[in-house]
């Protein structure tokens, strides 16, 4: 079968034609396809790391259509990997290995080759994310986490289950809620509540009725505190705005100092001076004051970027 355009309802066409990746992916319609699907995405050829850099700089430099394609199809098979590790959440693979190849369109799309790294190393971040936040969405009704360290608690919870051999459907025990928390960084009481919501499959319906007798429905009783809508999409763009800020302003700095900087603040499990030291072959103190001055020159250029864009207010 031919090389052709994801189904509409994927949306992968939508985020191709805002990424300037072309869609020439074989069709993914429904579980029912997703063998002749797997069957397609295996006929693409693995890129040497030759090949894969000279198509990157060509979709880098030039915006090339045909390389970015070659670049996409020749990961589909790392997405559907990937699609298979999440199965256990309940969702059908076929939509999860759809977000996955959004993901994988982002990652072609700010893939930088000359760091020195291949795309699937870099790629395996935007495909993970998307499938998690899809998981996320459709997993339940209301967010099951707002903060990073619970979002890990989400997809980490069945695994740590397992390793401590806790398989019973009721709550954990004391001791084994403990552990959890402590590991994931999150409240004894987060850990009880997740268990308890995943233990049932997810979210009850909001329409049961509270009695027999069918008077009434359980969302007659909550009450909506989330934000408006005008708020929480000024919210969502000052986030956006604020992201792009950051990453200008890391571009005033040198790999090294960009490097420390990141590791040191920037990522959830941050590395030490010493780690940092044998990296890069220096002191702890002077990667401590590569980091202050690498701070220092973000701090600054998200001022000026911060001023240039009139976003600072007048004194």
């Amino acid at each position: 079968m031919a090389a052709k355009s994801v189904a509409k309802r994927s949306g992968t066409t939508a985020v191709a034609k805002r990424t300037n990746v072309p869609a020439t992916i074989p069709a993914l319609g429904s579980e029912a396809g997703l063998n002749r699907y797997l069957s397609e995405i295996r006929k693409f050829p693995m890129l040497t790391p030759e090949e894969e850099y000279m198509l990157a700089k060509r979709f880098q430099d030039h915006q090339d259509p045909d390389a970015a394609a070659k670049l996409v199809t020749s990961h589909l098979r790392l997405v559907a990997k990937i699609a298979m590790g999440y199965r256990g959440y309940g969702l059908p693979v076929s939509e999860l290995i759809s977000e996955g190849n959004i993901g994988l369109m982002q990652g072609v799309k700010k893939f930088e080759p000359d760091r020195g790294f291949r795309l699937a190393t870099y790629a395996m971040w935007w495909i993970k994310a998307s499938m998690q936040e899809f998981i996320l969405r459709s997993w339940s009704l209301v967010k099951m986490g707002t903060t990073a360290a619970q979002k890990k608690l989400f997809f980490n919870l069945r695994r740590m289950k397992s390793n401590l051999e806790a398989f019973e459907d009721g709550d954990l025990s004391p001791e084994n809620v403990k552990t959890i928390a402590t590991k994931l960084g999150v409240t004894e009481a987060e850990v009880i509540s997740m268990n308890r919501r995943m233990s049932n499959g997810g979210d009850t319906s909001l329409n049961v009725s509270l009695n027999e007798e069918g008077e009434g429905q359980w969302q007659d009783s909550l009450a909506d505190d989330a934000p408006l809508q005008d708020e929480a999409y000024a919210e969502t763009q000052e986030r956006v705005v604020r992201r792009a800020m950051l990453v200008e302003a890391m571009e005033t700095l040198n790999s090294r100092e960009a490097h420390i900087l990141t590791e040191r603040r920037l990522v959830e499990e941050p590395k030490t001076l010493e780690e940092l030291s044998q990296v890069h072959g220096v002191s702890r103190e002077r990667v401590r004051q590569i980091e202050v001055r690498a701070f220092d020159k973000l701090q600054a250029a998200i001022m000026r970027i911060a001023g240039n864009k009139g976003m600072l207010a007048l004194a």
